[in-house]
């Protein structure tokens, strides 16, 4: 613990560039945090900075190496911390789609919204598939984390995603 220039306290730890004081920082942290904290903690936006000898770190914007910041990830390739990024941001929000456990009257689970309205019906109870529609319906509401998916994908793919889009537009 070091002292404040008012002779409180706040705990000993790396210091890093803030527009915030320690010691306002340090009243903030004694408060529960609220519940848009989990989502704010991995929302990004993220970007990747290149540390020599160990490969792409992923930063918050306003942190990097340079700055004293660890990174939230470490990634041996460039294409890796892209998907890295682009998920990062849906891992804090709520799912938008819920997988009901009992089969309805025609023998599917219904998958429904939070509202209750029900948008599908699988044969198979299959929650993970759930867990990655849910996940890429996040990326789907990010722009920056659907560019970064994009980015990772690498020009062959793109080009033939373009193809298969240019195609449905003349249809």
């Amino acid at each position: 613990m070091h002292g404040c220039d008012d002779g409180t306290s706040v705990s000993e730890g790396p210091h890093h560039p803030n527009a915030f004081t320690a010691r306002f920082l340090a009243r903030l942290g004694e408060r529960d945090e609220p519940l848009t904290a989990g989502e704010a903690a991995v929302a990004g936006p993220w970007r990747i900075e290149a540390i020599p000898g160990r490969g792409f770190g992923l930063f918050r914007v306003g942190q990097s190496l340079v700055r004293g910041f660890r990174p939230a990830a470490v990634c041996t390739s460039r294409w890796v911390a892209l998907a890295f990024a682009a998920m990062l941001p849906g891992t804090g929000r709520d799912p938008l789609l819920r997988l009901g456990k009992e089969a309805d009257a025609e023998g599917l689970y219904p998958v429904t919204l939070d509202t209750g309205e029900v948008v599908a019906g699988l044969e198979v109870f299959d929650d993970t598939l759930i867990e990655h529609v849910n996940a890429l319906i996040h990326l789907l509401q990010a722009p920056l984390s659907l560019a970064n998916a994009l980015d990772a994908a690498g020009a062959e793919a793109l080009g033939s995603c373009g193809s298969i889009l240019d195609e449905r537009a003349h249809v």
